[in-house]
């Protein structure tokens, strides 16, 4: 007898409402703590009608928004970095500053991405 991937007494439903719900709380407090946030996904926000615009097809769509939602994930985990770096201590700490320099640095490489899928896909077509 195969069991069911979805518990009958609905528990997996809550805890997938549960976590949505934390997801969502994630994206307010970073929003409203980390200007750097806040200002790729007014980036995000600019690109979306661009990419409509400039792509071909959905795919093509697709990888020009998701690049920048990549950068946005990045984001996301660099302020994870931070407030739990932040939580252990405010003492300047060789380990605190490796790891929060490792995190922005993971962004800025994300940057990079897009840009490059970007640039890529402008100059694409002429190169």
């Amino acid at each position: 007898m195969s069991q069911n991937p979805i518990d009958e007494s609905g528990a997996e439903l809550t805890r997938l409402v549960r976590a949505t719900g934390n997801s969502l709380s994630g994206l307010r407090r970073v929003w409203r703590d980390e200007r750097a946030f806040r200002t790729e996904v007014v980036v995000l926000a600019a690109l979306i009608p661009l990419a409509l615009w400039l792509a071909g097809d959905a795919l093509e769509f697709a990888l020009l928004v998701g690049v920048w939602l990549i950068v946005i994930a990045g984001e996301l985990g660099n302020s994870a970095v931070e407030a739990t770096v932040d939580r252990i201590g405010t003492e300047n700490h060789e380990l605190s500053g490796k790891a929060k320099d490792a995190a922005s640095a993971m962004v800025m490489i994300l940057i990079v991405i897009a840009a490059l899928v970007w640039l890529g896909f402008l100059l694409g077509k002429s190169w």
